[in-house]
């Protein structure tokens, strides 16, 4: 009786552990972005995508699992000579992504190394093509001929090259020690030019404040000039009529009466006056041969004035 029960649930376990077996072969779930390939007694039968399904237990099989995600791939440190024939060492990183399951799976072995392969042979060949300074210069061109290239070749293998980067470009230490003395000298040369060229333009400045100053200097002599000018011309004008006015006020005063009696004893004052003063200046006394002469000279005096009072 221990007998039959020990077999009955040995029979319970193995039909139970088949069962589960069954269903692990024949129920699948694909992830999303992901594909399963599904071969059917060793050939290819169909790609699964994302969601539930249902295989034929010990007939289909899941050959190959590929996900459709972008993968970033390390292109290792390779040696590549540039066209001017220098050797740097350079790394990148490359954007991979399978758009087929199917070639990805049958069309080659390993597309992650084929492509990692295929990018450093491409970049070799490209910086094989350009000098060391367009190297740095030119670093988003030579990834834009890597990924052509390689998206050409990855082609048949189901996958889909989106960028290559190149992250690192290592040059020899004999190489950047002239890089860096060039720098040095570029720098020391813009240092130079930048300090002529303030010292041009700090002489350009003193000479055109020079040139300014004299300026304003001829400007204000040109000015106190003509103010002198103007002053000397306004203070004649201003004598002028002063004496004008004078002269009126004596022809005036002439004709009133007994003006001219006035005039005539002033006239004879004056005359008497400079006489004095000329005998004082001289040792030679000098007399008239008539006195009478002091009489006619007021008497031509009078009459000057007179002619003049008639002409205002």
């Amino acid at each position: 009786m221990d007998t039959n029960l020990d077999i009955s649930t040995v029979l319970a376990f193995g039909f139970a552990l088949a069962v589960i077996i069954v269903i692990i072969k024949t129920a699948r779930i694909v992830p999303q972005r992901s594909n399963f390939v599904i071969e059917r007694l060793g050939k290819y039968s169909r790609t699964l995508d994302s969601g539930f399904h249902i295989l034929i237990p010990f007939i289909d099989k899941v050959a190959y699992i590929q996900t459709l995600k972008e993968e970033v791939i390390d292109v290792d440190r390779q040696a590549c000579v540039t066209k001017d024939n220098i050797q740097v060492g350079i790394n990148g990183v490359l954007y991979i992504q399978v758009i087929d399951a199917y070639k990805a799976s049958y069309g080659i072995n390993d597309y992650r190394y084929a492509a990692s392969q295929l990018a450093q042979t491409t970049m070799r060949s490209v910086i094989g093509q350009t000098d060391l300074d367009k190297t740095f210069e030119e670093r988003a061109a030579i990834n834009e001929e890597v990924v052509k290239a390689l998206d050409e070749a990855a082609s048949p293998w189901g996958i889909k090259v989106l960028r290559y980067e190149i992250s690192d470009i290592e040059l020899p230490a004999s190489i950047k020690d002239a890089l860096e003395q060039q720098m040095r000298a570029e720098r020391e040369r813009r240092a130079a030019i930048a300090k002529s060229e303030g010292e041009r333009q700090a002489m350009i400045n003193v000479s055109e404040g020079n040139r300014q100053e004299v300026i304003n200097l001829s400007e204000a002599e040109k000015q106190k000039q003509i103010n002198e000018a103007e002053g000397r011309a306004r203070e004649i004008e201003l004598i002028a009529e002063a004496t004008a006015e004078g002269l009126r006020k004596i022809a005036n005063a002439i004709s009133e009466p007994g003006g001219k009696d006035a005039v005539n004893l002033r006239v004879a004052e004056q005359y008497v006056k400079e006489f004095g003063n000329l005998a004082k200046t001289n040792n030679t006394m000098i007399i008239p041969a008539e006195l009478a002469n002091i009489g006619g000279a007021v008497a031509g005096i009078t009459e000057v004035l007179k002619q003049t009072q008639s002409r205002s």
